[in-house]
């Protein structure tokens, strides 16, 4: 059945409620634009329709009144709606009130993005802590059967879920299964570190793409690591398949990471799945926050950005460059107003990911923020010991070597990076 379900597309409606008593809320034209969005990065649904609903205050039973309730009911039925998609919390009350009026599958923003992120994860931590949260979520509402736990492929369920069950019985398949989830997360958790030492092996310095949802960081992505730039498969299995070498215009190599774009009102039960898919970020040498500088709300998507790379753990002291993306959607004073304000800081860059406008300037500047001080050392290396000299000489940073009694006295000239390396193998 949701096997089926899933291969047929689910017909999706989405509902943006514009809550005036709502003090942080933003235009609902973009927040509908979004909602839609996050919709098609789910490929097995199918939107049949979107609308704004202006809302004085939420109804505590049925989020919307009842006038209104069979009105939509309606437009639900016409368009032979199966899933309504509303662009905000739904309390568990509500949820049922409101599948039952419309006799459709409800599912908030909170489940969509927990759907999205399920589609998504990639690492076996990401996937653990996102049915975790999924379970989290779920396990107030229990408006539905819990099968689609065993499942061993497809989303989570919220939207091609079976029917009603007992909810004792499903409280407790839901304990049972996240007693079990914990269990497997503490063994992942563990092979984490061995990950983390594994990457800080890598010869190369990591520069992670960062933005909100549709910032144009994959055709970014694309471009630089495409025909125009140098560039190859990683070898390493512990990298995400999102992570590719490339040779700057210097010469230089580094690695490029691009991440799953950054979303508003991120759920807080997806903060440590969020910061599980995220690991390379957290690992970056560089982070480029890629911004749509065209969109309407870009100052309050880069706050999002912020916001939660905070949340992350990214300190203050890291390193951040801004890139003004899709300058290439502007015209006119606007388009030179954004440009002229870019070039006015050192850590501000207006570029096209479509066309290559301003990539080169980009890459020069990332060149040589990770261009790392190097310093003289005096190293001993014994006789035994041939792959520590081994692995300085691939590197190029020997100088000079004398033959002492107690092995190879080495002058060399190298940076904190190649000194770890050195001490740990």
């Amino acid at each position: 059945m949701i096997e089926e379900e899933l291969v047929r597309g689910t017909r999706a409606f989405v509902v943006h409620p514009d809550i005036k008593t709502n003090r942080t809320r933003r235009g609902a034209k973009h927040g509908l634009a979004e909602a839609v969005s996050l919709a098609h990065a789910l490929p097995h649904l199918e939107v049949v329709g979107e609308l704004i609903v202006p809302l004085p205050k939420m109804r505590a039973g049925e989020l919307f009144g009842s006038g209104k309730i069979n009105e939509l009911g309606e437009l639900f039925h016409d368009t032979k709606t199966e899933l309504v998609l509303i662009d905000g919390p739904v309390t568990p009350v509500q949820q049922r009130n409101l599948e039952k009026a419309w006799n459709v599958k409800i599912l908030d923003r909170t489940g969509l993005i927990l759907e999205i992120f399920s589609d998504r994860a990639r690492t076996s931590e990401g996937v653990l802590q996102v049915e975790m949260a999924a379970l989290g979520y779920q396990r107030t509402r229990l408006v539905r059967a819990w099968t689609h736990l065993e499942r061993q492929r497809g989303g989570l369920g919220f939207v091609g879920g079976p029917g009603e069950t007992q909810i004792e019985a499903d409280r407790r398949a839901i304990d049972d299964h996240m007693n079990r989830l914990k269990a497997r997360l503490e063994k992942v958790v563990k092979t984490r570190e061995l990950h983390r030492k594994s990457r800080e092996k890598v010869p190369y310095p990591i520069v992670a793409l960062v933005g909100y949802t549709n910032a144009g960081k994959s055709t970014m992505f694309n471009r630089l690591t495409g025909a125009d730039v140098f560039a190859k498969d990683m070898l390493f299995a512990t990298l995400d398949p999102t992570m590719r070498s490339v040779e700057l215009p210097s010469g230089k190599e580094v690695i490029l990471s691009d991440t799953v774009g950054f979303i508003s009102e991120l759920p807080t039960q997806l903060v440590a799945a969020f910061r599980a898919t995220l690991e390379e970020v957290l690992d970056a040498d560089l982070i480029l926050h890629v911004r749509d500088i065209s969109h309407a709300q870009s100052d309050e998507q880069a706050e999002d950005v912020k916001t939660i790379l905070s949340d992350l753990g990214v300190g203050e002291d890291a390193k951040i460059i801004e890139v003004w993306n899709k300058i290439d959607a502007m015209e006119g004073t606007e388009r030179d107003g954004v440009i002229a304000a870019a070039e006015r800081s050192d850590e501000i860059f207006a570029v096209s990911s479509l066309t290559g406008e301003g990539l080169d300037e980009l890459l020069e500047t990332v060149s040589n923020t990770l261009t790392e001080p190097r310093h003289h050392e005096d190293v001993l290396v014994p006789y035994a010991d041939g792959r520590k000299r081994a692995y300085l000489f691939e590197e190029g940073v020997i100088e000079e070597e004398d033959h002492v009694e107690t092995g190879f006295q080495l002058r060399v000239y190298w940076t904190a990076r190649q000194k770890k390396r050195f001490r740990t193998m």
